[in-house]
Order: C-alpha cells, then sequence, then structure tokens
C-alpha cells in the first residue's frame, strides 16, 4: 500500500517539499553548510531520492534563489499594477526595492549571501530578474510618454538607464558597503530618484 502511494505522489508537491526544507536549512545555516544530505535526512529520503527531482545541488540553489528575487519581483509588480502617475510608481517601486534588498542583508544575512554569490557567478535566474525587472520599468515609462508625463523617445533604452541607474540600491554588496561605511543610503536614492525623473524629461 505504502509504496503504491509513493507512485501516487505529486512530483511538484515533492520539489517544493524539497525546496521548502532546503530553504529553512538556507536561512538557519547558510547555503553552503547546507548539503543535500542534510535536506533528504529532514525530509526522511535519501540523497539519492532528491537528485530524483533536482539533477544537481546547483539546481536546488538556484530554485532557492528564484524564490527570493521572485519576492521582490512580485513587489515590483505589485506597485507598477496600481493606478499612481508614473513617476511616483517609479519613486515607490524603487524606494521598496531598496528597502527590501536592505532588509534581507540585515534580517536574513544568509539568504543575502546567497543573492551574492548568484550575481557574482552570473547565474541563469539573476539574467532573467533583471530582464524581468528591466520590462516593468520599461511598461511604467511607457505608460507615462502615454500620459504626457515623461518625454523620452525610446522606453526601453530608459528602462536600461533607470535599472543601471539604480544599481547601487539593488545590488547586495553595494548596499552592504553602504551600510558598513555608514553611509545614508536613503538619502542617495531620494538624490538619483530625482535626478531620473529629469533625466526622463518628466513635467512639472
Amino acid at each position: 500500500m505504502e509504496r503504491s502511494g509513493r507512485r501516487r505522489t505529486n512530483p511538484d508537491e515533492v520539489r517544493a517539499r524539497i525546496l521548502d526544507v532546503a530553504e529553512k536549512h538556507f536561512r538557519r545555516a547558510g547555503y553552503h553548510k547546507t548539503s543535500v544530505a542534510d535536506i533528504a535526512s529532514e525530509l526522511g529520503m535519501s540523497p539519492a531520492n532528491v537528485y530524483r527531482f533536482f539533477p544537481s545541488r546547483d539546481a536546488i540553489n538556484e530554485s532557492i534563489c528564484r524564490r527570493v528575487v521572485n519576492e521582490v519581483a512580485d513587489i515590483a509588480s505589485a506597485i507598477a499594477r496600481t493606478n499612481a502617475p508614473a513617476l511616483e510608481k517609479l519613486d515607490r517601486l524603487l524606494t521598496a526595492v531598496h528597502r527590501h534588498n536592505k532588509m534581507t542583508l540585515v534580517k536574513e544575512k544568509r539568504m543575502h549571501d546567497l543573492i551574492v554569490a548568484a550575481m557574482q557567478e552570473n547565474w541563469a535566474i539573476i539574467k532573467a530578474h533583471i530582464a524581468r525587472m528591466v520590462a516593468i520599468f520599461e511598461a511604467i515609462i511607457r505608460e507615462g510618454i502615454e500620459a504626457g508625463q515623461f518625454k523620452v523617445e525610446d522606453p526601453a533604452e530608459a528602462a536600461r538607464a533607470v535599472n543601471t541607474a539604480f544599481t547601487p540600491f539593488f545590488h547586495p554588496i553595494l548596499i552592504e558597503h553602504c551600510i558598513q561605511h555608514g553611509e545614508d543610503t536613503e538619502a542617495g536614492l531620494r538624490e538619483q530618484i530625482r535626478f531620473i525623473g529629469k533625466a526622463l524629461g518628466k513635467s512639472d
């Protein structure tokens, strides 16, 4: 009976359980100190069984990283869907993402370290996340152009420029550097948002 029950188990549910346990270990001990054996043991599985659902340890790391960066993209998407003027959306979005990333550093240092590794090693999930964020910026900029709030000719180019301009406030290593040196990231963020508003040709 037990074996047939196992055969009926939904693979997606098993993968989710594996990731839930992996994430718990990552948050407590750090991703580099968590082994597949640790994850398997808590689930009552063998490491070989875990590898039936994930082809490698790297695949588990990337899946947890995807969960973390999706939190950021979900924050951005929710703000982008509001009815606020375009510049206000950008202001709120950039501020919220910066504060979220800073809070991850302060309260979830081990997850912060995972994102640092992902960015340093150029994981595919980070490339996809940046592309998603740029697409969100572009949609907001297009709204601003259509509403006569922005005066730029190429919203895609402007979106990439916005992403580049805010890298110091998004990138985990740069945020960590600022905090370690006692820099006021909020003041710098406000200045950069004002600068971007002018660069987008905002109407007064």
